[in-house]
């Protein structure tokens, strides 16, 4: 018997407003307000993601593993990598990794206007 069933995954970035839009842009959804300085994006599927505002927020130095690693990252699946590339670069993204290698592997690496990294991923 499980201990506990999944609810989200909390974001922490300087405007959880912007950020909880971004992602909309990218998943679509409906973002809600129902706390101060929290938002959250209801994402098709049932998945649900939230902003928090930490003021204080650095972002992680991708790839580095020692003083500041990556945290987390969420990986989105796509069926047209070129596609999704664009638009995501269009509603903000910065590329980190876009895989040199000649699609050697199945996604490529981004970050969010926060600085979080996220993968587009595709099989």
């Amino acid at each position: 018997m499980p201990v506990a069933t999944y609810g989200l995954v909390a974001l922490d970035c300087p405007d959880p407003r912007s950020l909880a839009e971004f992602y909309r842009g990218v998943l679509g959804g409906e973002v809600r307000n129902d706390y101060p300085d929290w938002y959250d994006l209801y994402a098709p599927g049932g998945a649900r993601i939230a902003f928090q505002k930490a003021p204080d927020h650095r972002p992680p130095e991708w790839p580095r593993g020692d003083r500041n690693s990556q945290q987390e990252h969420l990986d989105l699946d796509v069926t047209d990598i070129e596609r999704a590339q664009q638009e995501v670069l269009t509603l903000g993204a910065t590329p980190l990794d876009l895989d040199d290698r000649g699609g050697e592997r199945p996604f490529r690496v981004y970050a969010d206007p926060a600085g979080h990294p996220f993968c587009l991923c595709w099989h």
